[in-house]
């Protein structure tokens, strides 16, 4: 793993390359590729800052997390970066099972396919189920921002209701909320 450190409005401590480095390592368990680490640590007035950006074959995450302390700066950007790798890999293997199962389910489609044969379930590409998270709007757009999905829908904090916020073409961001 190549691992380059900077850093913005403080002085660069030997400690800190060395705590990034290790607690690294321990993401080398979840890519199997040559991956290029790019961390960036500053500091604004009491808050300290820490942004890391994976970069692998197939894959780029970001984290990017603020605290009084550079330590748990640190630690909860790399989490962050844990949680985004591990949800990747799930969704490769779900992919993957997928693919399989239909294969396996081509020949016995005549005895529980009638509700495929449905023009409304023609029309479908794939259906998911899903649980709506409880979240604030600043958190839904910190989420957008740090997926490249186009939407999210999320279960607003506030009033219980479900919302949606998307990313329009010219990058701002729209919110649909529901009532009731």
């Amino acid at each position: 793993m190549k691992v380059s450190v900077t850093f913005r409005n403080t002085d660069g401590e030997e400690w800190q390359k060395e705590y990034i480095e290790e607690r690294l390592k321990k993401l080398k368990k979840y890519i199997d590729n040559p991956v290029d680490a790019r961390v960036v640590l500053s500091v604004e007035k009491f808050r300290n800052v820490a942004e890391v950006n994976i970069i692998a074959t197939g894959l780029n995450v970001n984290g990017k997390e603020e605290d009084k302390d550079m330590h748990l700066a640190i630690d909860n950007a790399i989490e962050k970066i844990e949680r985004q790798i591990k949800k990747h890999k799930e969704k490769i293997r779900g992919h993957k099972a997928n693919n399989s199962s239909r294969m396996d389910d081509a020949g016995s489609m005549d005895s529980s396919g009638d509700e495929m044969e449905d023009p409304v379930y023609a029309k479908l590409a794939e259906t998911k189920k899903m649980v709506l998270e409880p979240m604030s709007i600043d958190d839904a757009v910190m989420e957008m921002e740090s997926s490249k999905n186009r939407f999210i829908i999320y279960r607003d904090s506030a009033t219980e209701n479900v919302s949606l916020i998307y990313r329009r073409d010219d990058g701002k961001y729209s919110l649909i909320e529901t009532n009731g």
